[in-house]
């Protein structure tokens, strides 16, 4: 019999009654009923009952243990009877009688417990993150998430890509967030960073011929934790191709992840939809018009409505001047809430305060009587127009956000989901895709009037070096796209400007000179100059898919071990000083202290 099982806490079924077995894990929990003392054995894989009878040799040895100790047990498998089967386990036919019993490691006094729900401080959970990792709901999310890599892994291959590793440590880049940097002992006064991205390098092996890239690219930036993103490192799924147009980068992921979800869609019980191939396409400024963000939640089924008009000369001086002078309105619909009192409108207005808005107008409406301050003004047959035109029932109330284009679509967009949230009408059982397109290709700073780029300066621009030698730069679109799902963005993409000439005009229009970019970028602009494909590809982050199946609120449920919001490892202490002969082999001396 081998040393510490035949079987894990798994396996074993009605089948293997009679047979003598051997076990090993945690003590899960223990409870005590009319002279018995019941042990929940637990391994990676599940859970067994061992029953010690308290006359029994081993009761003393096995109750004089805490949770979480470590044992063997070696014993007969017998049935359960009918009354105590447990439906709820996979071993709940059987239970184990022990003969014998090692054990392997006693644990002390838990910090946090393992058997139960209880919520705990993300400071306790994160210094014993290996204690946290043994509660039932975030093992499985860690195993899902080794689970939707080899999904990724095997469909990229099948769809005909090579996955290759791309450098850790390489240069500083001037774009994009902050690096990590890394000291050089050979190159004192010299600098690796790690990488934000693989950017440059998949790009550069579409240019040495590789045609079909990916890799499960580990990725480093230095800026601050959101619930949908983890500070310091990130996972994601990076891909490019050559001789590829956007409708091609879109028909070779689509299916890799349509298949992903649709593998996990039923993750812990949920049996959630996917929605069908190929995915929605929606240029960016219809995005920013109808949902007021470029991530939209397409289960919300409010939209967003563009109502200035309705005010231009109206009883409603302040939308009507702020119409005039080239500012917009727009409206969201809460459906039904003709039984609301005041104060959940009034809520919604502070809330927008809270947000840094001046505020969010309201209108109520009850039997098709609108009531509030702008009805009052804007009068009820203004008010029915309004209505009419956002195909309102009698009884929906609207909010209204008003301002500069930007601010205000902002502000619609979050009070679309916010009344979307508390009346409940977005559909949880649903993974919504869609694909955000046509963004710009610059924008202008709203102070300075100065043109720069919108998104990502590396884009084909649409209609090329004609668009940009021909075009007000503010109409210029680009071949950049998002992939959207339930709000989430899982990634940004692009089809690539792999021409130096177009680049170079680019660059130009945003105010760099072609010396800044022979500078800033010479490995990509040099690759270039020697002949490189038409290429693209985009890289859908691997936590945010991971959280998105789990049906997690935070990404740090589906880390293995993640960093605090101040990026500090609390299990192994990180960052932390180092030695002054550490400091004195880099050639780095620390002028000041730590800032708060």
């Amino acid at each position: 019999m081998h040393a510490y099982r035949t079987h894990t806490c798994a396996d074993l079924r009605a089948a293997n009654v009679g047979e003598e077995v051997r076990l090993s894990g945690w003590v899960h929990r223990t409870r005590e009923h009319a002279n018995v003392l019941f042990v929940d054995l637990r391994d990676h894989y599940g859970i067994t009952q061992i029953v010690v009878e308290t006359g029994s040799d081993l009761y003393p040895t096995v109750n004089a243990l805490g949770p979480e100790s470590v044992l063997t047990f070696t014993g007969k498998v017998a049935a359960r009877s009918p009354e105590t089967l447990n439906p709820k386990l996979a071993t709940g036919e059987i239970e184990i009688y022990p003969s014998a019993v090692t054990v392997q490691s006693a644990a002390d006094r838990l910090p946090l417990p393992v058997f139960g729900d209880t919520e705990y401080p993300e400071e306790i959970r994160l210094t014993n993150r290996f204690l946290d990792l043994r509660r039932e709901r975030l093992h499985k999310n860690i195993v899902l998430r080794s689970n939707v890599i080899s999904s990724l892994r095997r469909r990229m291959i099948d769809q005909g890509f090579t996955e290759f590793q791309t450098p850790i440590l390489t240069a500083s880049s001037p774009e994009g967030a902050r690096d990590y940097l890394v000291p050089s002992r050979v190159h004192p006064g010299k600098f690796y960073a790690l990488p934000q991205a693989p950017q440059m390098f998949k790009q550069l092996l579409m240019v040495a011929g590789f045609d079909r890239y990916f890799q499960i690219a580990p990725c480093f930036r230095d800026e601050d934790a959101r619930a949908d993103r983890s500070p310091g490192e990130f996972y994601q799924l990076d891909f490019e191709m050559s001789f590829v147009t956007q409708d091609d980068v879109f028909n070779a992921i689509e299916p890799v992840l349509h298949g992903v979800f649709e593998e996990f869609a039923d993750f812990d019980g949920k049996g959630r939809s996917v929605s069908p191939l190929p995915f929605k396409r929606i240029p960016y400024r219809e995005s920013m018009l109808k949902y007021g963000s470029d991530k939209p939640d397409l289960r919300n089924p409010l939209l967003v409505h563009d109502v200035g008009d309705f005010f231009k000369g109206s009883g409603f001086g302040r939308f009507a001047s702020m119409v005039e002078e080239g500012q917009v309105v727009r409206a969201v619909a809460a459906p039904e809430t003709h039984e609301k009192s005041r104060k959940f409108f009034d809520e919604m207005n502070s809330w927008a305060q809270s947000e840094g808005f001046p505020g969010l107008g309201y209108a109520t409406q009850k039997d098709g009587v609108f009531g509030g301050p702008i009805a009052n003004n804007h009068g009820q047959d203004g008010m029915k127009a309004i209505a009419d035109a956002m195909g309102l029932g009698p009884n929906d109330g609207i909010f209204f956000a008003a301002g500069a284009e930007a601010k205000a679509a902002k502000l619609a967009g979050l009070a679309r989901t916010r009344v979307a949230d508390q009346l409940d009408l977005i559909d949880k059982s649903r993974f919504e895709f869609c694909w955000i397109v046509d963004f710009p290709m610059f924008e202008a700073d709203e102070e300075t009037g100065k043109i720069d780029f919108s998104h990502n300066p590396f884009s084909m621009p649409q209609g090329e070096m004609d668009a940009l030698a021909t075009k007000d730069p503010l109409d210029i679109l680009a071949y950049q796209y998002d992939i959207v799902c339930n709000g989430v963005e899982l990634s940004s993409g692009a089809i690539r400007n792999h021409r130096p000439d177009i680049m170079y005009k680019a660059f130009e229009i945003a105010g760099y000179s072609q010396a800044d970019v022979d500078a800033n970028f010479s490995g990509m602009i040099n690759a270039f100059k020697f002949g490189a494909p038409p290429h693209g590809g985009s890289a859908p982050g691997v936590d945010r898919i991971v959280m998105l199946l789990a049906d997690e609120p935070n990404i740090r449920e589906v880390i293995v071990f993640p960093m605090t919001q101040k990026a500090e490892d609390l299990m192994m202490n990180a960052p932390a000083p180092v030695s002054e002969k550490q400091l004195k082999e880099l050639g780095i001396r620390i002028v000041d202290g730590p800032k708060s």
